[in-house]
């Protein structure tokens, strides 16, 4: 079931928020769990076992560890116990059929087995769950004593599929009270709305352009076509994964908790260190806790910093995919962080914004090339032409049809994926504070009927990040 559905926005939502408030408190913990088990379980019935077991297996854990009786021994046992359950579950249906391919190609041997359907949301539950475990063994938190809210926390269909990722001590107190007013669930369910226009206005809409590049031989692609595309997929995969955030902090919102914002305008960014502070902000953080301080962080010799990086960015890149193009654009990125900590950072202050602005675009747009490419080899070829060195044309006329279709889409995409917007409707609303009250209204109707029309007209579209 995804956000961006008709069944899910005027069917599954309305019924969940009236059974939830029209029932007693202390029922609505038990009608958010059951209601985000039937919404994990309408896509994938039978991977609701699986995320249950880890559930039962990591409550189970979590309750050892925070036992006082418990000695150090002992909890690094169930610390090491969970970890190889949680990883090696992550492991097998996700990098099962990796690990054989990339077996298969360097023994040059035919292996055929079974590969396993990668069941939707493990990347982010799996993280979640070792977060718990992680900050209970640290003696940070006490354990989770209540299955109920230990389960609601994992299963949670908010943020349950594609993020963002919640950390259990952000949302610890939550889970067991929590104040709900209107004000709160009307911002939620404005927030809600904000995301899903981004998903089925914006990204659904200018994802066209590069699927339609994509799809095309190489050969006929022009250099105007190929940067059209690309540019369109960085619009695209902004406002897909930014607009279920959105909608995954509204709909948090609507129930009484508050999720942690999970980008914050990337592209206006000016480093590469600085748009991976505003870009998927979750996962980055998760990393930074649980990864890369632990190993050292910054603070270390040139040798270990790249060590430390090189873990990171790996594990960074893998997590998105099982496939080594990921791996690829992950160590690119970890690359350029590190360029900038040891011989760009002070130069990069006396850069004019703009050059920064330009220098970010340019290195981020590259990397989109390796993101969506499975094939290194499509990848590359595809910056040969970006570049104009694969000897195709520098433009064409369908390349210049097809921008001047989308010209007004790029524009509006472009504002958007800025703080303009907001910024200027704070300033009217200082100036013409009624009038902008009836129009936030009017616009957030007009992004409902348009959504709907678009829901009704349309086939099945999944968010992108629904793939990791």
């Amino acid at each position: 079931m995804v956000f961006s559905s008709l069944f899910f926005t005027f069917a599954f939502l309305p019924v969940t928020v009236i059974l939830y408030y029209s029932l007693g408190k202390h029922l609505r913990n038990i009608v958010l769990l059951t209601a985000s088990l039937f919404f994990y379980a309408w896509g994938e019935p039978v991977y609701v076992l699986l995320m249950c077991g880890s559930i039962m297996i990591n409550y189970c854990i979590g309750t050892l560890l925070g036992r006082d009786d418990t000695t150090r021994r002992k909890r690094k046992l169930f610390l090491i116990i969970s970890l190889v359950f949680n990883l090696g579950c992550l492991a097998y249906f996700k990098y099962f059929g990796m690990i054989i391919s990339t077996i298969a190609s360097i023994g040059g041997w035919n292996l055929n087995a079974e590969i396993p359907t990668l069941p939707i949301g493990i990347s982010f539950y799996t993280f979640q769950t070792l977060s718990h475990v992680i900050d209970v063994y640290r003696r940070n938190i006490k354990p989770q004593k209540s299955l109920i809210l230990f389960a609601l926390y994992i299963t949670m269909f908010p943020q349950l599929v594609a993020g963002p990722i919640v950390n259990y001590a952000d949302i610890e107190l939550q889970l067991a009270d929590r104040s709900i007013t209107f004000k709160k669930f009307h911002s939620g369910m404005r927030r809600f709305l904000y995301g899903l226009a981004k998903k089925v206005l914006l990204a659904n809409h200018i994802g066209l352009l590069w699927s339609e590049v994509k799809a095309m031989p190489s050969t006929e692609i022009s250099v105007l076509m190929a940067w059209a595309g690309i540019i369109a997929f960085t619009l695209q995969i902004y406002f897909d994964f930014s607009g279920y955030s959105d909608m995954a902090i509204g709909l948090g919102k609507m129930f009484g908790f508050r999720f942690k914002e999970n980008f914050r305008y990337p592209y206006i960014s000016q480093s590469i260190s600085e748009f991976w502070r505003r870009w998927h902000i979750s996962l980055g953080s998760w990393f930074k806790e649980y990864v890369y301080i632990p190993i050292g962080g910054s603070r270390v010799g040139k040798r270990k910093l790249i060590r430390n990086l090189f873990i990171v960015w790996f594990l960074t890149g893998l997590w998105h995919g099982a496939s080594w193009n990921f791996v690829v654009w992950g160590l690119y990125f970890g690359t350029l962080i590190y360029v900038e900590k040891l011989f760009l950072q002070k130069s990069m202050t006396r850069w004019p914004k703009a050059v920064r602005h330009i220098y970010l675009l340019l290195l981020v747009v590259i990397g989109w090339v390796f993101f969506e490419f499975t094939k290194l080899t499509d990848g590359l070829s595809f910056l040969r032409i970006m570049f104009g060195v694969g000897g195709n044309l520098p433009f064409d006329n369908q390349g210049i049809v097809k921008l001047k279709a989308y010209t007004s889409l790029y524009i509006v995409c472009i504002i958007a994926a800025s703080p303009w917007p907001k910024k200027l409707a704070l300033l009217f609303k200082r100036i013409h504070c009624n009038i902008y009250r009836l129009a936030v209204n009017v616009y957030y109707c007009v992004l409902m009927f348009l959504g709907a029309a678009y829901m009704v007209g349309s086939t099945y579209n999944p968010f992108i990040y629904f793939r990791f």
